[in-house]
């Protein structure tokens, strides 16, 4: 059965090329298994500010933030989802930071209107293991430069992460 609606979604993903937004792929992902799924809500921007004058900095004008996180099982499943973060990012998002390191992947991607960057996706790959941080809102460009560059981007997923899973450890600082 998971073959099936596996090669449904591949045919629905590759014949509508503009069909996967960071809306679509989040639904399409959030019930598979081994996914750790969160989208912030606007009451709980106020507490992830909070964190840092960095972390205030970064959300102050962030109207959707999602982050999703998928273990797939098969390499069938770790190609479609590669494949999915490909044609999102391709389409009107331009590659501002890439790293590759062995088998770990970080692949910052914008998209601007005017001088201003209205969203971000962050996608880093390692050991089967797919992580995308989606930001919609109103950035900075050197600024998110600047998050790519010293990896700020990683201390955000790890501070949303400790958030929603209630966990008590104090967040990286920013």
């Amino acid at each position: 059965m998971k073959k099936i609606i596996l090669m449904l979604s591949m045919l629905a993903f590759f014949s509508c090329k503009s069909y996967y937004n960071m809306s679509n792929f989040y639904n399409a992902h959030k019930h598979d298994d081994n996914v750790t799924a969160v989208e912030v809500p606007r009451f709980m921007f106020a507490v992830l500010k909070g964190l840092s004058p960095d972390m205030n900095s970064l959300l102050g004008n962030v109207n959707n933030l999602r982050f999703i996180q998928l273990q797939p099982n098969s390499t069938s499943a770790q190609n479609t989802i590669q494949n999915e973060i490909n044609l999102m990012t391709n389409e009107r998002f331009t590659d501002i930071y890439r790293k590759n390191i062995g088998v770990k992947r970080t692949l910052i991607s914008v998209r601007e209107q005017a001088n201003v960057i209205r969203e971000i996706i962050v996608h880093t790959s390692a050991n089967q293991k797919h992580t995308v941080l989606y930001l919609n809102g109103r950035f900075n460009p050197q600024r998110i430069q600047d998050f790519a560059e010293q990896g700020k981007f990683d201390n955000l997923t790890q501070s949303i992460t400790q958030q929603y899973l209630w966990n008590t450890t104090v967040p990286k600082s920013f």
